[in-house]
């Protein structure tokens, strides 16, 4: 593996990076304010009998599914408190949506965070994913320790200078 120079570390290369390769918090004053869009996903692998409980609402903490919704959203609004060099960002929507694959025992999770303004809001909808996922891992933890979480990606993304981005499924995935 061969090892990065700072000369990589350029602003074209990796935005949060300074001409020093000190992390910075990207100048996003002189952009221009878009409608940006993100989606992202996720996939929780459980059991087929633990998806019945989830289905019927009969697991003792509650209502899964409306948990994990609202953990999702909040995740969103709460994105740069976690992300460091996140920008605080006013979102117009936050939606976090459920596809239950009763069979295969799966989870999957689509987030969409939508607003006006000079930056992504990508890093938003991967921690509504990701955190909804965590939500249901916590919820269901006594009836299924071994559940994974996997498969976090970008879905989409709009808006901004680099225009529209869709996950192109990969054979393994």
């Amino acid at each position: 593996m061969t090892a990065i120079t700072t000369d990589q570390l350029s602003p074209m290369n990796l935005t949060h990076i300074d001409k020093n390769g000190a992390a910075a918090m990207v100048d996003v004053s002189s952009k221009p304010a878009t409608t940006r869009l993100a989606r992202a996903g996720a996939l929780v692998q459980t059991t087929p009998e633990v998806l019945h409980l989830i289905a019927q609402a009969l697991l003792k903490k509650g209502d899964v599914l409306a948990t994990a919704r609202i953990a999702g959203i909040m995740a969103a609004k709460k994105t740069s408190e976690l992300i460091p060099l996140c920008h605080p960002l006013l979102l117009s929507k936050v939606s976090v949506d459920f596809q239950l694959l009763p069979e295969q025992g799966q989870i999957q999770i689509e987030t969409s965070c939508l607003l006006s303004g000079s930056t992504g809001v990508e890093m938003e909808a991967l921690t509504a994913a990701s955190v909804a996922a965590l939500t249901i891992y916590d919820m269901c933890k006594a009836v299924d320790k071994a559940m994974t979480i996997s498969n976090i990606r970008l879905l989409e993304k709009t808006g901004g200078k680099s225009g529209h981005y869709c996950y192109q499924q990969q054979d393994n995935d």
